[in-house]
């Protein structure tokens, strides 16, 4: 079989579907003619406004006469999911380590899963040509500190000795001697990405075939407007038809083992960007198969009853949860769908479907309902997705999921936190991360004035801090985490140190009464904006929340003062995206999500209804 299949993992940032986009013009994926712009495999309108890989994807390159079925991965934590699941379908593995930040939390999470999977991995040290590794050892001391990371790890001996290849990804060319990367990054030389081809044909094994009937495992789905949903997984023995007749072993609802018939109607396997239809899937190549509507991740197609379903995927368990309630405002309605409980539950059962790593659960109410995940950013994509689909709802406060051990002891989630930022910042850094019980395990000198910094911190300290921590570093400081496990609970901690300041009646905001109310704290909203009684419209300077009134106009009189009526000019907003909702709410508080907007409120809404001073 002339077939390899391989997937590219790393941390975030450190240049994969970059990489991808040069593997697939120099392999002739694409005309000559044809533009295929940048980050081509980032398809999700939302991948292409954050710049980051969110969604596991396939494509396939032919380099001579061997097909090669690559897969891109996620790099941040969040969507370490994805990266879990995705790797069923490898043989090999091409890791990526960034040549001047070396490898960070999500290399090591993604490396150990690899290693467990007993993948042949090749390493890449893309990004040679920062100026930060010029006239350096940097670059010998990342490949160091690699092979520490993979001995730590407990890779075999044969893992240990991977080939090792120098690359520049943005500009298309690598080199395995490391001697000659100064004259390529010079421009002295010329270079493309032949040595990754070669590599993967020489050290990636063949796929290994199962000698039965056709069996595979379902690792991904896709749709097909013509053909609705498709499973996507490689065959692990055997070989399909069209129109052939298969079993597809699944759980129900209550996670009862099912069987459900159907039809291959329709049979696509990957060459290049596109899905190319085919009348045969032979084993080892990965292929997509429609033909029924209710596939899940982890579901085994077999051809006969008696072949057994294999093991189901397995992934870490999730560490937050966040509420979803249907939308209750009195602007409920007005800017989009206000769906009721049966849609809200039928919307949140098909991203559970798509995205393993998310867990569905009943609310304490009929009309609420509970997800659980990984972190706020896999939170953020998904509310981001139901809101472009013209949905309304609303979202508590994330909330960290706790455990207890055999003596009745309050377990939670630890997390190990890389700070990667300017030296004159780290006393600020350092005292924010220790005031959320933040303990500082490493401190180590980068190039230049940078200083990496190394934290064990609890997983609710983390929650709403990237914010804070962008503010502290003016912007350049570079955060990631890692989970570490559950450990005795650490003490209470306060979440934020002002209340909120809350209309205590329905209209519009006015200038006039804002420009009153800066004084007391910092304003979300400006003026001309639809208020309610209980909707939250800023930051209250003190430590209570105060209700106020921001749609008091200024009294009419005959008598005018000359200057009195100057121009009033509020000193400025502060504008809360989604991400920074998510962040500053607290547990008696709602996000209120439409497709205009995104509201901030609290659950009680009757002024005389709630307390102001905040536990």
């Amino acid at each position: 079989m002339n077939i390899r299949n391989v997937c590219i993992i790393a941390h975030v940032d450190h240049g994969k579907t970059t990489l991808v986009d040069f593997l697939l013009k120099q392999s002739g994926s694409f005309a000559s003619h044809k533009d295929a712009g940048e980050r081509v495999m980032d398809s999700m309108d939302l991948e292409r406004e954050r710049g980051i890989t969110i969604l596991a994807k396939n494509t396939a390159i032919t380099v001579g006469d061997h097909k090669v079925n690559v897969i891109d991965t996620p790099g941040h934590a969040d969507f370490g999911g994805e990266v879990e699941r995705i790797m069923s379908m490898a043989d090999g593995a091409i890791l990526l380590v960034d040549a001047a930040e070396g490898p960070l939390p999500q290399t090591r999470f993604v490396l150990e899963k690899a290693i467990q999977q007993n993948l042949k991995i090749i390493l890449v040290i893309n990004k040679v040509d920062r100026s930060e590794v010029q006239g350096t050892n940097r670059i010998e001391e990342v490949v160091n500190e690699t092979f520490d990371l993979f001995v730590e790890l407990g890779a075999s001996d044969e893992q240990t000795d991977f080939p090792i290849v120098y690359a520049c990804g943005r500009d298309g060319w690598c080199t395995t001697e490391a001697e000659d990367v100064d004259a390529l990054v010079a421009g002295e030389k010329e270079g493309n990405l032949k040595p990754i081809f070669d590599l993967i044909l020489d050290t990636v094994p063949k796929p290994s075939v199962e000698e039965t009937d056709f069996r595979m495992l379902v690792s991904n789905l896709d749709y097909g407007d013509f053909v609705g949903q498709m499973a996507v997984g490689r065959v692990l023995g055997g070989s399909i038809k069209k129109n052939q007749r298969v079993l597809c072993k699944t759980v129900n609802e209550n996670d009862e083992e099912a069987i459900k018939n159907f039809n291959a109607i329709k049979i696509f396997t990957y060459s290049g960007l596109d899905k190319v239809e085919v009348e045969t899937l032979e084993a080892g190549d990965i292929g997509l198969i429609a033909g029924y509507e209710h596939f899940q991740i982890g579901d085994t197609l077999v051809a006969t009853p008696e072949q057994e379903a294999l093991p189901r995927i397995k992934i870490e368990a999730p560490t937050i949860g966040m509420i979803f309630s249907i939308n209750t405002s009195p602007l409920s309605g007005q800017e989009g769908e206000a769906v009721q409980s049966r849609k809200l539950r039928e919307r949140l059962h098909k991203a559970i479907r798509y995205n393993v790593a998310l867990k569905f659960k009943e609310g304490d109410t009929p009309d609420q309902f509970r997800i659980l995940g990984r972190g706020e950013l896999q939170f953020a994509i998904l509310i981001e997705q139901m809101r472009r689909e013209g949905l309304e709802f609303m979202i508590g406060r994330p909330e960290v999921l706790y455990k207890t051990d055999d003596n009745g002891e309050k377990l939670e989630p630890i997390e190990k936190v890389v700070l990667d930022l300017p030296e004159p910042y780290t006393g600020e850094v350092t005292e924010m991360l220790q005031k959320r019980k933040g303990i500082m395990s490493s401190y180590e000198n980068l190039a230049g004035d940078r200083v990496r910094l190394e934290f064990e911190i609890p997983t609710r300290g983390i929650l709403g801090i990237h914010s804070h921590y962008l503010t502290a570093t003016r912007g350049e400081g570079l955060f990631s985490s890692e989970f570490l496990g559950y450990q005795p609970y650490k003490g209470d901690m306060l979440h934020r140190p002002g209340g909120s300041l809350i209309s205590d009646r329905n209209g519009d905001t006015v200038e006039y009464a804002l420009n009153t109310l800066e004084d007391r704290g910092t304003l979300f909203v400006g003026p001309g904006i639809k208020v309610y009684e209980g909707m939250i419209i800023g930051e209250c300077a003190k430590e209570n929340d105060l209700n106020v009134n921001p749609c008091k106009e200024k009294k009419l009189t005959n008598v005018r003062a000359a200057g009195s009526d100057g121009l009033v000019i509020l000193k400025g907003l502060k504008k809360m995206s989604l991400e920074n909702c998510i962040e500053w709410i607290d547990d008696d508080e709602w996000i209120e999500v439409t497709p205009e907007s995104i509201r901030l409120r609290k659950k009680v809404l009757a002024k005389n209804m709630r307390s102001v001073k905040r536990t």
